[in-house]
This record gives structure tokens, C-alpha cells and sequence, in this order.
């Protein structure tokens, strides 16, 4: 290992010079053992492989997560894939184990936001999981280890340009942390609060009963947004992220984001998407872009451009806007996490049209009441955690 690694540039080509390095004279955490990741792919790196070293710290389950643009696209453990996820994620050919499990659902849940992501393992990667991700459009992977035959598989991806990166699973950063802005240096004590479920004991609505799922469901989405930019609101259901709403000025604007996400997740499982008559050896990322389109309010225009026929061996009748409602209606148990508290009520309303039953929020709104009022009118069992999880 070194302590500097140049890179080709930094955020944009025009950008130079760039590297990492380590202030201290101290060795990199990190071997580059294939490709050449840049500027960009070390931030997702390093704050995704965060995320994941901290929920198997947590679960005791192997971790996953996609990471774009320094957020993550999807985050989860490896728990088992129903049949109907393990063909929405298409990986109903292949073996799975536990961390291939977890990175199917990381991967799957927002396939669109996951295209050419960055990928953490918080487990040595093992060969199920390496053909998993040889066969998906993706930047880079980190993990704390390869076997040879996973890292064979993946040095073919890309054609031998694919980016491995693994890192020291010991190592311990700084406990000030610093960075610079236009020429000043900002310094804070890094952010090691412990997430776990003593975080959620202040049940503060009528409904005081969060089960044990739910609770490993807030955990990993609390988790998630420690890691997520801000602000941020993450949906979770069995053990997986299913829409983030990441970045965004208004917290109804995030819970709206992460709630499409989480019923566009749920709308891939309708029977009528199942069964869609795709032509044979369509690419992947068409198929996706095809569903997305297909659930979306605007598929009869393109129906009537001809364009079906592309993707389609005959074409599909609609799925209508009061089919998916009474789809969405079927949606429950979902968990909720917020990074910063709910300034107003019309957050719950939104969250409760995509099933949410579970909420870990901050609290400490001057509208609280508010907040719980519209909780209790649906039966929502909600926690204050009196934690804020801004990331920038």
C-alpha cells in the first residue's frame, strides 16, 4: 500500500491535478487491484462502504449497497429473495447466497438510479455475487476481499478495465475529519453515533407496537441516511431500501421522491408487469427503461408511437391508473426513516399512500403535534429518535 494514489482528474475532466492521500504520511486503507477508479468513484466508495461495514455491524447479516453520485441508489442485508423479487431483480437463473442476496436487492430496488453505480460488500466478495454484478452495467466495487475465482470473473468485466478496489476492513479513520472550501478548511468531529434500536424507544404515538422486522427495517434506513446526502428519507421493507429520496431542499419533496421510488418497486411485482411479452435477448438496461415506462402515466403515448413493438412480441394492455391504485392499496409494513424531523403533517399523508406503518424521525418540530395527530389517524407507530443524520 501507498499513502498518495494520482488520479486522472477530480470531479471534471478540467479538474487537475487530483489524487488521495493520507495527511498523516499514513498508508492507504485501500489496494487497487484492478482498473483505474477516479475521483468520483473513491467519494462513492468510501461513504458507501461506510454504510455497509455499519449495517453488518448492526444486523449481523451481510450488507450491500449501490451507490450514485455519492447517495445510494438501494441499501440491503441478506436475507432470502421471494421468488417474485428474485424475477423483478432478474436473478431467478442464478445460485444466491447471502451477500448476493443482499446486493440483488440493493441493486433491484431502484434499477433506473443503480445504472453505472459504484458497488459496496461488506463481505468478501464471493463468485455468486461476482456474476451477479459481471452481468450489470456498474463503475467499480468495494470490499474487504475477493475469492479468485470472484476476482477472475470480475477483472473480465469491462474488458479488463473494471474497477476493484479493496479495502483494509480494520482500518480506523481520524476522529476529526476535515475538508476543504474554496481555500478554507472546515474540521468536525466525525459522525460515530451507533445506530441501533435503542434509538427507537420514544414511542410517541397511540400506536406503541413496532415489530421486530420493522425495527431491523428503521435500523437499515436510518443507517442508509447517515450516508445519504441531504435531506433525505428513506423507505425500507424486509431487510432492503425500497425508494431513497435523497438531496433535495424540501423534506416533502424527499418524501414524495422515495415514495415514487417505493411504488414503482412495488408496481414491477403487479401481475401485468410480470408477464410483459418482452422480444428475446433484450438488454437489460432496455428492459428496465420498458418497465419504467410502462407503469408511468405517459405509456399510452408511447403506444401510440409504435414503439412497443421494439421491445414487445405483441402489445401489452395498459396498466391503468385505478389498477395500480388498487395495487398500491395492498402495499403495508413498510419502515420509514427521516434524517431530520417532519416539519408538517402532509409527509405522514404522502407516506401513508405507499404503506408505511413505521416511523423513526428526529423529532422536535414546533408542529409535532401535527405530525403525530395525522400518525394516529392511521394506526402509524412512530419513534423519536432525537438524532439529526445530515450528511453533506
Amino acid at each position: 500500500m501507498a499513502n498518495e494514489l494520482a488520479l486522472k482528474y477530480g470531479c471534471n475532466p478540467n479538474q487537475k491535478p487530483s489524487r488521495i492521500f493520507m495527511e498523516n504520511g499514513g498508508e492507504l486503507p485501500i489496494q487497487v487491484l484492478n482498473g483505474k477508479p477516479g475521483y468520483i468513484n473513491f467519494m462513492d466508495a468510501f461513504n458507501s462502504w461506510q454504510l455497509v461495514k455499519e449495517l453488518k455491524a448492526a444486523t449481523g447479516m451481510p450488507a450491500a449497497a449501490s451507490f450514485k453520485h455519492v447517495s445510494p441508489a438501494g441499501a440491503a442485508i441478506g436475507t432470502p429473495l421471494s421468488d417474485t423479487l428474485k424475477k423483478i431483480y432478474f436473478v431467478d437463473d442464478l445460485e444466491l447466497s447471502p451477500l448476493a442476496c443482499a446486493y440483488a436487492k440493493a441493486r433491484g430496488a431502484d434499477r433506473m438510479s443503480s445504472y453505472g453505480d459504484f458497488i459496496a460488500l461488506s463481505d468478501t466478495c464471493d463468485e455468486q455475487t461476482a456474476i451477479m454484478i459481471a452481468r450489470e452495467v456498474s463503475d467499480g466495487v468495494i470490499a474487504p476481499g475477493y475469492t479468485d475465482k470472484a476476482l477472475e470473473i470480475l477483472k473480465g468485466k469491462r474488458k479488463g478495465s473494471y474497477n476493484i478496489v479493496q479495502i483494509d476492513p480494520d482500518y480506523t479513520p481520524d476522529p476529526i475529519e476535515r475538508r476543504n472550501i474554496y481555500g478554507v478548511t472546515f474540521e468536525q468531529g466525525r459522525n460515530e453515533l451507533a445506530i441501533n434500536a435503542d434509538l427507537l424507544k420514544e414511542l410517541v404515538t397511540d400506536n406503541k407496537e413496532i415489530p421486530e422486522s420493522a425495527k431491523q427495517d428503521l435500523i437499515l434506513s436510518l443507517i442508509t441516511l447517515k450516508y445519504t446526502q441531504s435531506n433525505s428519507v428513506c423507505y425500507a421493507k424486509d431487510g432492503q431500501a425500497i425508494g431513497i429520496g435523497a438531496g433535495q431542499q424540501s423534506r416533502i419533496h424527499c418524501t414524495r421522491l422515495a415514495g415514487n421510488k417505493a411504488d414503482i418497486w412495488f408496481l414491477r411485482q403487479h401481475p401485468k408487469v410480470l408477464n410483459l411479452p418482452f422480444v428475446e435477448n433484450i438488454r437489460r438496461p432496455d428492459r428496465d427503461n420498458t418497465i419504467d415506462v410502462y407503469i408511468s402515466d405517459d405509456y399510452m403515448d408511447v403506444l401510440a408511437d409504435g414503439v412497443w413493438e421494439q421491445f414487445f412480441t405483441e402489445k401489452p394492455e395498459p396498466l391503468t391508473r385505478e389498477e395500480k391504485r388498487a395495487w398500491l392499496d395492498t402495499l403495508t409494513g413498510v419502515s420509514l426513516g427521516s434524517d431530520a424531523f417532519f416539519p408538517f403533517g402532509d409527509n405522514i399523508e404522502r407516506a401513508h399512500r405507499s404503506g408505511v406503518c413505521y416511523i423513526a424521525q428526529p423529532g422536535g418540530s414546533i408542529r409535532d403535534d401535527n405530525v403525530i395527530e395525522t400518525c394516529n389517524k392511521y394506526g402509524i407507530a412512530m419513534a423519536f429518535t432525537g438524532i439529526r443524520l445530515f450528511h453533506h
